[in-house]
C-alpha cells in the first residue's frame, strides 16, 4: 500500500514530461518615463545656456541624449497644455482649451492606448486634467513632498516586473507659492540674471532666486529617477523625456506666446539608443503622443494631430514639421491669441488687441509684479518693461527669433517683411479653418484684476472652437511647407 503514492507521482511526472514546453518570449518593448516640470521656461536650465542655475542631472540627460532647441508647447497654460499632450491634439480640439477646464470624456489619450496594449501606466504628481483621464492609468498618485516628486522612485520599485511601463511624473516645481527645502541649492538674489522685460529690483531678484531653487529641486529628483533605472538595470530599455508645461510664472512669460512662455526645454534620453546631439528640428508637444506610440509599436489613432519625431531621434538633422502652432486662451484673464512658428519667424495674431494681458502669478499680487507696477507708477520702466500694462496691443506681431531672441522688436509694420507676414498669415488662416478654431462671441471674462482681486459674477463663456465642434475635428492644419 505504501508504494502506490510514489508510483502515482512518478506516472504523473512522466505525463508532464511528455508535454512539449512552450518558450515565453520576453517583452522587449521600451519603457517610458515622462517628466513634466511646472512653470519652467526653456532657458531656466544649464543645458540651455543658463550659467547660474544648477541643473546637473537634467544637463547630464542632455549631454547623453537628444536636446531639442526648437520645441514648442501648444499653450503656455497648465491644464490646457497637459490636456493637449495627453491627447496629442490642439487645446481648442481637446474640449479643454481654458485653464481649469477638465478634459471631456471620449477624447483619445495615448497612455490609455499604451495600457490597452499591455503597458503598466502611472501618473504621479500634478494631474490637472480632470476625472476623464483615470481610465488611462493603472495607478494615479497625488505625489509626495512640496514638489510632489517624493514617490517617483518608489513607484518605479513597486511596478509589476512582467510588463513594460509608462510613467507620467508631473512635478509642482517650480510653481508658486515658493517652498524652500534642503533638496537643492539656494540662490542669492545678486547672482540671478534678470530678463530685459522685467524691472531689475531687489524683490524681482529674490523672486527669481526662489524660482531657481525649485527648478533645482526638480532636477535632484530627475537624478533619483535615473539612478533607480540604473539600479534596476533597465536604463538601456527606458526612455526619459523631459519638458515643461509653460513658461516661468513671471510677467511676459507664463500664458504668453513669446519664447519665454511657449518654448519648452525638451530632452529625450535612452542609453545606447539615442545618441547625444542637439537638434534644431521644429517639434510640438502634440508630437509626443505619436512618437511614444510608434516607439512602443502601438497603432496611431486617427484623432492624433501631431506627427512622430522618431526620425529626429535617429538623425538630429531630420525634419518632421515646418510649422508649430500655439494658442493663448483664458487663463484668469480673457484672451484669444494664436501663434505660428516657422523657420526663424514667430507670428502672433491677437483677436482682442484692445485688451490688457492679465495672468495669475504674474500680477501685482506677487513680488515681481508688485515691483514692476510700482516702477511703472514712478515712470521708471523702459518700453519693453511696459509691455504688460499696454491696453492697446498690436493685432499682429512678427519677430525674427534668431536676431531678436526675447522678441522685443515687432516687425509686422516694417515694409520689407510684408511678404513674410502675408505667408505666415495665410498659413495660420489655414490652420484655424482646418482645425475648427473660432473667436468666441460670448467669451469667458476676466476673473480678477491686476492686483489679484476677484471680480464679481464670474462665469464661463463660450469655448474657442465650440461653434465648429472642434473637439470632434481630426484635421491638423498645415504641417509641412508645400513642395
Amino acid at each position: 500500500m505504501s508504494i502506490r503514492p510514489a508510483l502515482w507521482f512518478i506516472g504523473l511526472l512522466s505525463v508532464f514530461a511528455a508535454v512539449p514546453t512552450v518558450a515565453v518570449a520576453a517583452d522587449t518593448r521600451p519603457n517610458f518615463v515622462f517628466i513634466i516640470g511646472d512653470d519652467i521656461s526653456w532657458d531656466d536650465l544649464g543645458c540651455y545656456g543658463n550659467s547660474v542655475i544648477a541643473t546637473p542631472n537634467i544637463d547630464r540627460l542632455a549631454r547623453e541624449g537628444r536636446i531639442f532647441d526648437r520645441a514648442y508647447l501648444t499653450a503656455s497654460s497648465c491644464s490646457p497644455t497637459r490636456c493637449s499632450i495627453v491627447t496629442g491634439r490642439y487645446p481648442h480640439n481637446t474640449g479643454a482649451p481654458e485653464l481649469h477646464t477638465p478634459l471631456p470624456k471620449g477624447q483619445f489619450m495615448f497612455p490609455q492606448a499604451l495600457r490597452e496594449a499591455g503597458y503598466y501606466t502611472v501618473l504621479s504628481g500634478k494631474q490637472h486634467m480632470g476625472p476623464a483621464v483615470q481610465p488611462a492609468f493603472d495607478h494615479i498618485s497625488p505625489g509626495k513632498g512640496p514638489g510632489k516628486e517624493g514617490d517617483w522612485v518608489q513607484t518605479l520599485r513597486d511596478r509589476p516586473r512582467d510588463r513594460p511601463f509608462f510613467c507620467w511624473f508631473a512635478a509642482y516645481d517650480a510653481h508658486r507659492d515658493w517652498q524652500t527645502t534642503d533638496h537643492a541649492r539656494r540662490y542669492s538674489p545678486e547672482e540671478v540674471p534678470v530678463p530685459p522685460y522685467l524691472y531689475d529690483g531687489p524683490r524681482t531678484r529674490e523672486d527669481l532666486a526662489n524660482h531657481y531653487h525649485e527648478v533645482s529641486r526638480l532636477d535632484s529628483f530627475v537624478g533619483k529617477v535615473r539612478e533607480e533605472l540604473e539600479l534596476q538595470q533597465i536604463a538601456e530599455q527606458t526612455y526619459i523625456i523631459f519638458c515643461a508645461d509653460n513658461g516661468r510664472p513671471f510677467p511676459r512669460c507664463k500664458t504668453r506666446l513669446y519664447d519665454s512662455g511657449i518654448r519648452t526645454p525638451f530632452i529625450v534620453w535612452r542609453l545606447g539608443k539615442v545618441a547625444h546631439d542637439r537638434s534644431n528640428s521644429l517639434i510640438s508637444v502634440i508630437d509626443l503622443a505619436p512618437t511614444i506610440l510608434q516607439l512602443a509599436g502601438v497603432p496611431l489613432d486617427d484623432r492624433l494631430q501631431g506627427v512622430s519625431f522618431a526620425p529626429v531621434l535617429e538623425n538630429p538633422q531630420a525634419t518632421v514639421r515646418d510649422f508649430a502652432f500655439a494658442e493663448h486662451n483664458w487663463h484668469v484673464g480673457q484672451a484669444h491669441e494664436r501663434m505660428l512658428r516657422s523657420g526663424r519667424w514667430l507670428y502672433i495674431r491677437n483677436a482682442w488687441p484692445e485688451r490688457q494681458h492679465l495672468c495669475a502669478e504674474a500680477n501685482a499680487e506677487y513680488p515681481t509684479g508688485a515691483e514692476l507696477y510700482e516702477a511703472h507708477e514712478q515712470g521708471l520702466l523702459n518700453e519693453h518693461q511696459q509691455d504688460v500694462f499696454r491696453e492697446s496691443r498690436p493685432a499682429e506681431e512678427l519677430y525674427d527669433v534668431v536676431a531678436d531672441p526675447h522678441q522685443l522688436r515687432n516687425l509686422a509694420g516694417v515694409s520689407q517683411f510684408q511678404g513674410t507676414l502675408k505667408e505666415l498669415r495665410s498659413s495660420l488662416d489655414a490652420w484655424s479653418v482646418e482645425t475648427g478654431d473660432s473667436v468666441p462671441a460670448n467669451a469667458t471674462p476676466d476673473d480678477r484684476d491686476w492686483f489679484g482681486r476677484k471680480l464679481p459674477d464670474f462665469a464661463r463663456g463660450e469655448m474657442p472652437g465650440a461653434v465648429h465642434g472642434a473637439d470632434g475635428i481630426t484635421r491638423s492644419g498645415p504641417i509641412r511647407q508645400p513642395n
